[in-house]
């Protein structure tokens, strides 16, 4: 498998003599060096880099504010894509011919890489600067599933109206994005992706890094779109651990008889939801990596807590993550996996045609 990032003779040639920005964090690696180190060493002229939620070295925690300053090695000025400012301005992007965007995503709608690719776009196209995607794998790409967004719940963790795995390249998207014009007034981006070579979307692929503090490991990336849910209540999923995603607990010892306690940690979760408490509940360490999206592990645990209305203590954010509010009240009434997975059948059907059109790879 060729990354984008590795044909440097197809995108060099486009970076000649244009000033460069690039949205990019510490998974924009080519092999071992970083893109920025990469394209400073062939005497291409970067000028800023922008940095998405996690920061530009993704030590940040999950919703974290992160400031703008400069980075210690280039002395390249970095402007942060997250809080309240996750869309550059006309200043940050004057004097800019091409902006890349190459970090690694998980697949997933709510994580938080393709909506700052969302705004990078928007914002290119706006003030008339092409913008360049390097192409990586899709982790969970191997499929798609889940409630398709439903107007009146775009966010920042769902701005596109696709399943919660949508099964494309952060590449494939773009195109989706642009060409389905749900960019800013339907707005179209000068855009180009530099695909992959010997990729497919049934290939399993080990993440090289991390792609955010809390997503350790391959486990945890395939388990993160079941497990986000538990986000908008007071479960853990064992942020404050070593095995973030892949654990599931609360304070009661009737949950389950493996047993873990939250603590901060630097560099992954310095406030974790029941923070030194002991948490009784299931772990997930030993689940296979050909695992796919499940509400079961949700719908189990809203159960087995007395199915109390304030088992799902943010029911906002939960709306958002799922994309719709209704998915929250199937569970309350009572709905199976097995039914709530059939209501949303048509949308992915819908979908699965509006996805042929944009796939690049097999």
């Amino acid at each position: 498998m060729q990354l984008g990032c590795q044909k440097f003779e197809e995108y060099l040639p486009l970076l000649a003599d244009k000033q460069v920005g690039l949205l990019v964090n510490h998974t924009s690696m080519v092999e071992s060096t970083h893109l920025v180190d990469t394209l400073l060493a062939r005497g291409i002229a970067v000028k800023t880099i922008f940095a998405p939620e996690h920061g530009f070295r993704g030590k940040a925690d999950a919703g974290e504010l992160i400031d703008n300053n400069v980075d210690a090695k280039t002395g390249l000025p970095i402007t942060s894509l997250y809080g309240k400012h996750k869309k550059p301005t006309s200043d940050d992007l004057r004097g800019l011919d091409v902006v890349i965007f190459d970090i690694q995503d998980v697949g997933v709608r709510f994580y938080t890489y393709i909506s700052s690719m969302h705004y990078m776009m928007e914002a290119c196209a706006e003030n008339n600067v092409k913008m360049l995607v390097l192409d990586r794998p899709n982790p969970n790409g191997d499929y798609f599933d889940g409630p398709v967004l439903q107007k009146g719940f775009t966010s920042f963790v769902g701005m596109h109206p696709i399943p919660v795995v949508h099964g494309l390249t952060v590449g494939e998207l773009a195109l989706m994005i642009n060409k389905e014009g749900w960019l800013n007034d339907s707005l179209r981006c000068d855009l180009s992706v530099i695909k992959m070579d010997n990729y497919e979307h049934s290939m399993a692929y080990s993440l090289p890094v991390k792609p955010s503090p809390n997503l350790p490991n391959d486990l945890s990336v395939r388990l993160y779109p079941s497990l986000c849910f538990f986000e908008a209540t007071e479960v853990s999923i064992g942020r404050g651990t070593y095995m973030p995603f892949q654990v599931i607990g609360y304070p009661d010892s009737t949950l389950g008889d493996f047993t873990f306690t939250p603590v901060a940690i630097e560099g992954m979760s310095k406030q974790p939801p029941q923070q030194d408490k002991l948490c009784y509940g299931v772990d997930l360490r030993q689940e296979a990596l050909t695992h796919t999206f499940s509400l079961k592990y949700v719908i189990d645990f809203y159960n087995n807590m007395g199915r109390s209305e304030d088992f799902i203590s943010r029911r906002r954010w939960f709306n958002l993550l799922a994309g719709n509010d209704t998915l929250i009240e199937k569970i309350e009434k009572g709905w199976t996996e097995e039914q709530i997975r059939d209501s949303w059948q048509s949308e992915l059907a819908a979908y699965s045609q509006l996805r042929n059109n944009y796939l690049l790879y097999p």
